[in-house]
């Protein structure tokens, strides 16, 4: 391209739905808890440990879940979690496994708690801040998102587009000090203009996937885009990112590796995905050589220039891939050694100049298209986001009292999440992402039925002020959902 070798940007996109006090096992509120664990406390040890160029993209439902958790009774679940939940189902299943004779099983069960133990003991030495932890890192540079990571293309109104936007960007000034421009397109759905909508709230940068356009690894995945609004589209380079997020090739598919799938009766794992006993340093060992082979596949795709844009999901490393950490560290020190230059997007923007080109409309999901959110299956889901929508903005135009409208406003925000239409397409939560949104449909309208009857008089009474205490009906728990709610663009005149 120029002569010039590229250089490679890592970007971990961390996000969790609303589960806090939403249920617990075998859907809820214990997602949040094992990423927690396994993911989040390890990842920022490790990143503390070795201060490197890496982007680390942090959803602001996320960010509400995890500040809930430094302040109080959500944190005490889950250290109760931790303590006892955990460490007596690897007890139980030990002895289990002991009896039948199968020694090896029983021993790694006794080793896999200590996972549990750690996270608890760093939990507890942060006190209980990881907001801070993240916030605090040398080198790495942090995205926003959507307030719940709506799948932006399927909004209804521009006022609902800058609602998401502008909430999420206001939590993360006021978590992290300022907004550097960096924005995670939810599921990296995209569609002609919306990068208008990122540019009001000062978004500089996104990634987005188009791989149906140019075919896996093209060239065009290479270059910035340049928009007429402002914003820069980066491409992700999904041939490298299967190198990874492949569940048939991919590396976390080894034998060596420990299987996610096959568990205990109370779904712990000590097996590999060969069928043996599950050894942990030769896992380790693999993961690193795998780490070397990652840096050299991508040395090698920028030795001509470029950016390159390795984009995974965070809950990848540690949870879905148990040596995914191993991995990831290993690539941070191997890069530097074997001559790959590694790099924040932002600083990767400063040495490849964007080109200007047509982005289509696409997504990193099935079908690299919107089907898995917008589809016959998930009808329902998308018709009732879009009705609280638009019943919300007329709310906040015929007198609706503020404290009711920012319930039904945070209800909307909950019920605009793109986890509930992914997790129905993919068959993998029952009924649990179908009730969550009907609730929270429910919600918006319980709020705005309520704010009408009072006549507005009440709520104006008691203040523009969220509450950290947001409870709004009886069963739910949005306490700590959208705290910066930034309510401008639906009651703008």
């Amino acid at each position: 391209m120029n002569g010039r070798p590229g250089a490679l940007a890592l970007v971990l996109h961390s996000h969790m739905p609303y589960v806090e006090g939403f249920d617990t096992w075998p859907f809820g509120e214990e997602w949040l808890w094992e990423a927690a664990a396994t993911v989040y406390l390890p990842l920022l040890e490790r990143l503390e440990r070795r201060a490197a160029p890496i982007t680390v993209g942090l959803t602001p439902v996320l960010c509400d879940q995890l500040e809930a958790m430094s302040e109080g009774e959500a944190g005490d679940r889950f250290l109760r979690f931790l303590r006892e939940v955990r460490a007596e189902i690897h007890e139980d299943d030990e002895a289990g496994l002991r009896r039948g004779g199968l020694v090896e099983l029983a021993d790694e069960l006794r080793r896999a708690a200590g996972d549990y133990t750690s996270a608890s003991r760093a939990f507890e030495a942060r006190g209980r801040d990881l907001i801070g932890g993240f916030g605090a890192l040398e080198g790495v540079e942090l995205w926003t998102s959507a307030a719940t990571h709506a799948l932006l293309p399927l909004l209804a109104t521009e006022p609902g587009l800058a609602l998401q936007l502008a909430t999420g960007t206001r939590s993360h000034e006021r978590r992290f000090g300022s907004f550097g421009g960096g924005f995670w397109l939810p599921e990296c759905a995209y569609v002609p203009g919306l990068e208008g909508g990122l540019a009001d709230q000062g978004v500089r940068a996104f990634c987005v996937d188009q791989t149906a356009a140019h075919g896996v690894l093209a060239p065009e995945h290479l270059r910035p885009v340049a928009t007429g609004a402002g914003p820069v589209g980066v491409p992700i380079d999904w041939g490298t990112v299967e190198l990874v997020w492949n569940d048939r090739a991919g590396y976390p598919v080894n034998p060596v590796y420990r299987d996610y799938h096959r568990r205990t009766a109370h779904d712990l794992r000590p097996w590999n995905n060969g069928g043996g006993p599950y050894r942990p340093d030769e896992a380790r060992a693999l993961a690193r050589d795998h780490a070397r082979d990652f840096v050299d596949r991508a040395r090698n795709r920028v030795r001509d220039g470029g950016l390159l844009c390795c984009a995974l999901d965070t809950e990848l490393l540690g949870h879905w891939w148990y040596e995914g950490l191993e991995w990831l560290t290993a690539v941070l020190e191997e890069a530097p050694a074997r001559g790959l230059e590694l790099v924040t997007v932002s600083e990767g923007l400063e040495r490849v100049e964007p080109v200007e080109r047509e982005l289509l409309t696409s997504s990193w999901g099935r079908g690299k298209d919107l089907s898995t959110w917008d589809s016959p299956a998930v009808a329902e889901l998308v018709f009732s986001a879009r009705r609280a929508e638009l019943s919300t903005l007329v709310g906040a135009t015929n007198g609706v009292g503020r404290e009711s409208l920012e319930r039904a406003a945070r209800e909307l925000l909950a019920l605009q999440s793109s986890d509930w239409a992914f997790l129905v397409t993919r068959d993998l939560a029952a009924d649990y992402p179908l009730r969550r949104a009907r609730g929270h449909e429910a919600g918006v309208r319980e709020a705005l039925e309520q704010g009408r009857s009072d006549g507005g008089h009440r709520d104006h009474e008691r203040g523009p002020q969220a509450r950290r205490d947001y409870s709004p009906r009886a069963g739910s728990a949005l306490r700590n959902l959208a705290p910066d709610l930034d309510l401008a663009s639906i009651c703008a005149p």
